[in-house]
């Protein structure tokens, strides 16, 4: 069997033996090289276990994208400290729970976050404040103060059990730690194979020899939010072979993103369904920019419509487009690839062996049928503290552990499978069961429709309404967008009211945000 390495091994490795001139992080004008990702990082480490960090401690990662991200990443990993990301639009009383609840003994945090985390740190039990830019507040220490105060890291004795923590989004209550172990995490990657035809390395050295090489090593346009899985992953496994990292700043904006991917080059784009897609065609259409670099462009966590996917293909014929199924609790679930030879195709994921589709009695349901997604081989531990939640969502079936975040499925003949969408806001409408992702997906193939999404509301009649709020760019009566949704879908699925927004509302990493957009239709 292939080798579990811990991320703080892997970088620890690369940060040393990479060539120190080679581009790390790339941020609006800001070019790191390795070299300075090593002794900035190391610097970081050694600073954070000398205010009382200890193997095993939590650092809160409080930052938009940007090199310190990363930095404070790679030295979270060398220094055998966990990750925890923090959504950097929560506010006071929701940072205190998240930092709190994770126990993070360090918090790097941008200033912009100093007056509100000034108000809350007498009740959280940081050892070190950590602040990134601005004029650096009474309690804390200044980030590039530390990062280049040329700290020696003391040797680490690394394990693949060594931990990362991915906080979901709070969807279905409030936030929970999901505690992955490094070495997993790494063999979902591939165990570091530079390419599918390679045998992944036997070893660190072996790895790095690689690296050097130039085996596997990328460059990554990495859209969403660094604080989302999807960015997240991207980021740690580009690093982690030796790869460069390209981030923008503020919100995402697609004439930015295509002009920095021609300008710099980029191999690979990572981005999250429609959100960024749409937005990233029109920029194309206009003719600004170029994705012509790209081998692949990567979406997870959300819905991505086929028709943009074959406006994008047209853009960059040579690339292939990946739909990766995951969420926090389970990576890999499926994947579905286009190409300029199926563009346009419907979304069908396939998956590995450690990919069912249940039905309630936890058994695999027949062609044909929808059931939960379930995964199992290399997944979480479980949720941090929350050992009921841990074994609701992580149950043994005949004798094996699978994550079962909550996705629902079509299984077919051929072993591909139709995501229908989060049970958690399955509709039920006059007995009936409708997935909103379904209907979002189809009122989005109307030519004037940008964005959408479907929710129910409470209603006497049928228990719950189907209700949509849509994004237009051009002219249209909401009867046409029902009678569009009639068409192609069942009449109990066809939203009785559609409301005509400004803005879908949607976080910034591209996920839906229903609570506000129930705001904006009730009452």
């Amino acid at each position: 069997m292939p080798q579990e390495f811990s991320f703080g091994a892997i970088f620890d490795a690369v940060a040393r033996g990479v060539e120190p001139e080679r581009p790390a992080l790339i941020h609006d004008g800001v070019r790191r090289s390795w070299g300075d990702l090593a002794q900035r990082s190391e610097s970081l480490a050694a600073g954070f276990l000398a205010a009382g960090a200890v193997a095993g401690d939590r650092v809160a990662h409080l930052m938009r994208n940007g090199p310190a991200y990363c930095e404070t990443l790679v030295a979270t990993f060398r220094s055998r400290l966990v990750h925890v990301n923090v959504n950097y639009r929560y506010t006071g009383e929701e940072l205190l729970y998240i930092l709190d609840n994770s126990d993070a003994a360090v918090v790097v945090f941008d200033a912009e976050f100093a007056d509100v985390l000034g108000g809350l740190r007498d009740r959280l039990p940081a050892k070190l404040w950590v602040q990134v830019g601005g004029e650096t507040a009474p309690f804390a220490t200044d980030y590039d103060t530390l990062a280049s105060a040329g700290h020696v890291l003391p040797p680490q004795d690394y394990q693949p059990t060594d931990m990362l923590f991915i906080y979901t989004g709070g969807t279905t209550g409030l936030p929970k730690g999901v505690m992955w172990d490094q070495g997993a995490l790494w063999g979902l990657m591939g165990y570091g194979a530079p390419s599918a035809a390679e045998a992944p390395p036997e070893s660190i050295a072996e790895h790095v020899d690689n690296v050097r090489a130039s085996k596997g090593r990328q460059k990554a346009l990495v859209l969403p939010p660094l604080m989302h899985g999807t960015g997240l992953i991207i980021a740690m496994g580009t690093l982690s072979k030796g790869g460069t990292v390209v981030t923008l700043p503020g919100n995402f904006d697609p004439a930015t993103a295509v002009s920095v991917c021609r300008d710099e080059a980029c191999d690979y784009a990572v981005i999250v369904g429609d959100a960024f897609a749409r937005p990233l065609l029109k920029a194309l259409d206009a003719g600004i920019g170029s994705i012509a670099t790209l081998g692949v462009m990567i979406s997870s966590g959300t819905m991505w419509s086929p028709e943009v996917k074959a406006g994008l293909l047209k853009h960059a014929p040579a690339m292939m487009i990946v739909d990766s199924l995951g969420s926090s609790e389970g990576l890999g679930l499926g994947a579905a690839a286009q190409t300029a030879d199926n563009a346009g195709a419907p979304t069908k994921f396939m998956a590995d062996g450690n990919t069912l589709i249940i039905g309630d009695d936890m058994k695999p349901v027949p062609a044909g049928t929808m059931g939960r997604i379930a995964r199992g081989g290399l997944i979480p531990r479980g949720y941090w503290k929350d050992p009921v939640k841990t074994a609701a969502t992580f149950p043994e079936i005949d004798g094996k552990r699978y994550s079962i975040p909550g996705d629902f499925a079509i299984i077919e003949e051929d072993g591909s499978f139709t995501l229908l969408g989060r049970g958690s806001q399955c509709i039920n409408t006059g007995g009936e069961k409708v997935f909103p992702e379904e209907v979002e997906e189809t009122l989005k193939t109307h030519p004037a429709i940008d964005d959408a999404l479907v929710f129910g509301l409470p209603d006497e009649k049928w228990g719950q309404c189907v209700t949509a709020v849509v994004e237009a760019h051009a002219p249209v009566d909401p009867e046409e967008l029902r009678a569009h949704v009639r068409q192609h879908l069942a009449g109990y699925k066809t939203p009785k009211t559609v409301h005509i927004v400004k803005k879908v509302p949607r976080a910034p990493n591209g996920k839906a945000d229903y609570a506000s957009a129930k705001a904006m239709v009730a009452g």
